[in-house]
């Protein structure tokens, strides 16, 4: 069996702020049903819970998910994971009747530096439903069930919800298929 490293390396820091995408495997549609979207949202909070992960933002798509949140034990990252990730396929597997299956791609993570880069990509995942067009604009994540910016709307409010959007803008709205950028 040949160890393949991973590019680039994950860091593994303690007391910090992570942002993490998980892809499936060959971009499949596997969250394909409320009840699996569900099933994912109760092993987050189970893999969150057990390495006590403080969550700021989360989204969940059909074939990927984004998280944003800090952990104290950074080598807890990788257990994290492995459990979230072993958890999810095993029921999307059971469910879908393909025992075996390879679920999950990989992830990647990056390291927010600052209160700029924590909240673009806080507002990076809170618009992630309007940019993979599961909801028609912004003011429509709100319904979407299986992402933190409801939450965020109780708790604090729309106006500061705007004004992170506003203050903090979204780097990327790119949409696949676009044609605004140059293919080089």
């Amino acid at each position: 069996m040949t160890y393949q490293t991973h590019r680039p390396l994950h860091l593994y820091l303690d007391n910090t702020i992570y942002f993490i995408t998980g892809r499936i495997y060959n971009k499949m549609r596997l969250f394909n049903s409320i009840e699996k979207m569900e099933m994912f949202r109760l092993c987050l909070v189970k893999a969150i819970n057990m390495y006590r992960i403080k969550v700021f933002a989360w989204v969940l798509l059909q074939n990927h998910y984004h998280l944003l949140f800090k952990v104290s034990n950074g080598h807890d990252i990788k257990k994290f994971v492995r459990k979230f990730h072993s958890d999810t396929a095993i029921y999307i597997n059971k469910k879908d009747n393909t025992p075996g299956r390879r679920v999950w791609y990989q992830y990647w993570d990056y390291c927010p530096r600052g209160e700029k880069a924590f909240y673009s990509n806080f507002n990076y995942i809170h618009h992630n439903p309007v940019k993979h067009q599961y909801v028609k604009n912004q003011d429509s994540v709100e319904g979407y069930n299986f992402c933190s910016y409801r939450q965020w709307l109780d708790l604090m409010g729309r106006d500061w919800l705007l004004s992170c959007f506003s203050e903090y803008p979204i780097i990327d709205y790119t949409v696949d298929g676009d044609k605004s950028s140059l293919q080089i």
